[in-house]
């Protein structure tokens, strides 16, 4: 039996000293998220620290205040919106991809993915003079809308990654036995491509929740997010509210991308147990 060579004095420090610099460059991205959340629980009226006492009346105010749960309202909305018309766009499209094969593949998959390379600024600028002339600018449908254009191409990357890994006879052996298209995927593709298909319905519900600059084009007073909210929030009066604002969109965040993590190790081990 081959047993692999222990690691040397070097081999082990320079490990050592990849965790080491690992771990500091996470304590440096994450220390100014992580640093709202003891504010959020602050006695006081301004963002100070040390914090004078522990209280938990920014969170009262946030949750009963007439202001910010319209925000917190809309947000999910349109990130709901935006999630039931992005994923079985994206999630065609990445079935499209699998299964076409042609010359100008690369250029449409680099059109389909493209709101997400270019700049928001861009595509907000582009999609505000698209919307004006048809008065779509100031309401929620066309913030879904608008949503939704960014969205896609997060579903389509997530679900075309999953399909790599199916295995393309099931489908020609469901349609072999007489069964329709539609009843293959229902029955067969879709169980095994749910975990993608959730992490990507996740993925749209995440790039909605958390657009600003797209929102501040097309939003109207009665369709202000909670992100916009936060924003003019922070540049005509910095209450300690927008602190539990922030610590809730944190846990949310955290949450969301914990059951994608989930939902990408059940893919994982579906692929696995496939013969």
């Amino acid at each position: 039996m081959f047993l692999p060579p222990y690691p040397s004095r070097p081999q082990r420090f320079g490990r050592l000293a990849l965790y080491v610099f690992c771990a500091l460059v996470l304590v440096f991205l994450t220390a100014p998220i992580l640093a709202i959340v003891p504010l959020s629980f602050n006695s006081g009226s301004f963002l100070t620290y040390p914090l004078t006492g522990f209280s938990t009346r920014w969170y009262a105010d946030f949750f009963f205040s007439s202001d910010w749960i319209p925000a917190l309202r809309n947000s999910v909305v349109v990130a709901a919106g935006t999630t039931v018309i992005a994923t079985p766009l994206g999630t065609l499209a990445a079935l499209g991809l699998v299964r076409a094969d042609f010359r100008l593949k690369p250029l449409l998959i680099g059109l389909l993915i493209s709101p997400m390379v270019l700049p928001v600024i861009i595509t907000a600028i582009a999609i505000y003079f698209f919307y004006s002339p048809l008065r779509l600018t100031g309401s929620l449908l066309g913030l879904i809308f608008a949503h939704t254009v960014l969205a896609v191409p997060f579903v389509v990357v997530v679900v075309h990654a999953t399909l790599q890994g199916f295995d393309a006879t099931l489908w020609r052996a469901g349609t072999s036995l007489g069964a329709r298209p539609l009843s293959v995927f229902r029955r067969v593709v879709m169980p095994l491509i749910m975990p993608g298909l959730l992490s990507g319905a996740l993925f749209a519900f995440i790039t909605s929740f958390d657009e600003l600059v797209t929102t501040i084009f097309l939003a109207g007073p009665e369709q202000r997010t909670l992100p916009l909210k936060m924003f003019d929030g922070v540049r005509e009066q910095i209450s300690p509210t927008i602190t539990a604002a922030a610590t809730i969109l944190i846990l949310v965040s955290v949450l969301l991308l914990g059951s994608v993590e989930l939902l990408r190790r059940r893919s994982r081990q579906l692929q696995m147990r496939r013969p």
